[in-house]
């Protein structure tokens, strides 16, 4: 995984080793003499500038955050600090202090010598006055950006001068550290870059843990070495590899760009949608990429499923020829899913597959989950499916991002199976019926995202042996739990065309959860009420009966009074579930079939 993420990052380094395209929000604006003359805020862009991986116990010359730069005391820093103001400023100091010792070290420069006047013997005009200014013009908020020295228009730490003297001294200092043991890296089995005890530097934007502030790779503590080696020389990744994937994984974690969205109130809402991962909960974030660059727009649908779109990858990975494909080198796709561990990353999965394989098990997905509803196939995106699944009121609950990881495999990977655990879950959701206030009306405990989960997660166990569950009402599936399910179905109609909709709490309200999982002594009680509400019918709607009753009539005759089990595994629950859903569905297509005809036929009339 981590040499994937050094070759990723090699790709998007462009430039010397030395140096790193940085952010810049604000240009502070000097005088040749090292006075201070004003702050000019710009919209954020990126410069080369020296490359540091780690800023821990480091500066970076010319540009930095305003502790650094102006020995500003943040309100962020004062919090990270638990509130104590003195040490936060200890903390400040610490970090200009290493600013300041790392601008002397390039004293000889003379395009330098407008910022050494600026700290140094122009203080008060140059250093105090920017300071004072820098408090009053700019919000919190507005403080957090990288500052960068300009003189005469002119940025400073841009200037090929001050790129060459950077360059002049990595190189330097990786010749020294060479001339030691030279040591085999890892990841990219050279022995050209040196191995030391040092951070590889730290990864931003990880979900759940500390902020800007996480590591992939590290032995802090003597427990973790071995062979009297110290720190990160334990790992044996070399400065370079360790630089590359550290810029790479930053680089995924954090890529995108700012998107408008539509407000229901026409109100507009700023998002900021990334190009390489995937936010599935609050701790869990998938990132992915290819080994060569190339688009993959697959991912795309998952989040917003287009029908003619799904058709058509469908259609593609059916008809293409994968004989003519053997032997010759494919692209790769990864995926990688992380989580915050305290100031440590856990890497819960790693994916490699080739794109073509990629495209193939996307295109299963859509076949998986595909189901019918309203007359039509439809498609569910994944994380309305792993929200199915849980609670979504309860506040950082992490079985949401659980069950997207889980999900997130299914899609790519053609023969991953997701836990039954899930299914598990779904069912406690479905068995669980929300009171209603009066006046509002109550859900279907079966979604169309819960029966979709029900039928991925029955079909994937079931791949190889069992009965596959159809995308829509499958009358040639005998299941006794599908077919106890289609019955319920049933029932429910004939009460509800007995009583009407205003029903407080009936058969599928006080019986579902009972007969889903213990259904020979539930069936027996709904039987003796459905027929008080078919004699019922029979009397103000004989019509309705004829038809529900024939329906009821017609699937009872499939099954023998020995097909009664006292109890339905998991999976049978699921089953029930699915066949009570697809019924429903597709009376409810019957129904809107009935209407269309009596409209036409009454239009016709006139």
């Amino acid at each position: 995984m981590i040499r994937e993420l050094a070759e990723f990052g090699k790709r998007i380094r462009s430039g010397h080793d030395a140096l790193k395209d940085e952010p810049i929000s604000i240009d502070l604006v000097i005088k040749e003499d090292g006075s201070f003359y004003n702050f000019h805020p710009i919209d954020k862009i990126f410069r080369p500038a020296e490359a540091v991986t780690a800023k821990k116990g480091r500066a970076r010359l010319l540009l930095d955050k305003a502790e650094e730069v102006l020995n500003f005391v943040s309100p962020k820093e004062i919090k990270n600090a638990k509130n104590d103001i003195e040490k936060a400023r200890k903390n400040v100091l610490s970090k200009h202090d290493l600013f300041l010792k790392k601008l002397i070290e390039y004293k000889q420069i003379d395009i330098l010598k407008p910022v050494l006047l600026f700290y140094f013997e122009n203080k008060e005009n140059g250093l105090n006055q920017a300071v004072n200014t820098f408090e009053l013009q700019f919000l919190d908020k507005e403080r957090e950006g990288n500052i960068a020295f300009r003189v005469n228009d002119v940025r400073i730490h841009e200037q090929q001068v001050v790129y060459d003297a950077i360059i002049e001294k990595f190189e330097k200092e990786q010749s020294e550290l060479l001339k030691g043991e030279k040591k085999q890296c890892s990841i990219c089995g050279k022995f050209d870059f040196p191995i030391v005890d040092k951070p590889h530097g730290y990864i931003k934007n990880v979900p759940d843990g500390q902020e800007g502030k996480n590591v992939l790779v590290s032995f802090n503590e003597k427990a973790f070495e071995s062979y009297c080696l110290k720190g990160n020389d334990n790992s044996s990744i070399c400065t370079n590899c360790a630089k590359n994937y550290v810029e790479g994984l930053n680089w995924l974690l954090t890529h995108g760009s700012p998107k408008i969205s539509e407000e229901v109130k026409g109100k507009s809402k700023s998002t900021y949608e990334y190009s390489h991962r995937k936010k599935f909960g609050k701790d869990t974030a998938m990132i992915y990429w290819t080994r060569e660059d190339e688009p993959m727009d697959e991912l795309k649908l998952l989040d917003n499923p287009d029908v003619g779109e799904i058709s058509n990858l469908i259609n593609s990975v059916v008809k293409g020829d994968h004989k003519l494909t053997r032997g010759i080198k494919t692209n790769l796709f990864y995926s990688c899913t992380l989580s915050g561990a305290a100031a440590r990353i856990a890497v819960r999965d790693w994916i490699e597959i080739s794109l073509a394989d990629y495209r193939r098990n996307i295109a299963r997905w859509f076949q998986d989950i595909a189901i019918q509803n309203d007359g039509t196939i439809k498609y569910s995106r994944l994380y309305f499916l792993a929200q199915a699944g849980h609670n979504s009121k309860l506040e950082n609950d992490p079985t949401n991002s659980r069950i997207a990881n889980h999900l997130w495999k299914t899609a790519l990977l053609k023969d991953y199976i997701p836990p039954l655990w899930i299914l598990a879950s779904v069912l406690k959701r479905v068995r669980h019926i929300e009171p209603v206030e009066d006046g509002k009306k109550r859900n279907d405990p079966i979604s169309l995202e819960r029966a979709v989960l029900i039928r991925l997660i029955i079909n994937r166990n079931n791949s190889k042996n069992g009965t596959i569950m159809k995308e829509q009402l499958d009358s040639a599936n005998m299941g006794t739990a599908y077919m106890f399910g289609r019955i319920f179905a049933i029932q429910v109609a004939i009460q509800r065309a007995a009583l009407g909709k205003n029903i407080n709490a009936g058969i599928r309200e006080v019986f579902f959860s009972f007969a889903s999982t213990n259904p020979a002594p539930a069936f027996g009680r709904i039987m003796r009420q459905t027929q008080r509400h078919l004699t019922k019918l029979k009397q103000e709607d004989s019509g309705a009966f004829i038809v529900l009753d024939r329906k009821l009539q017609e699937l009872c005759s499939k099954i023998s009074p020995s097909d009664f089990p006292p109890i339905f595994s998991l999976e049978e629950q699921g089953q029930f579930a699915l066949g009570y859903y697809q019924q429903k569905q597709k009376d409810y297509e019957e129904f809107k079939e009935h209407q269309n005809n009596k409209l036409k036929s009454t239009t016709e009339e006139e």
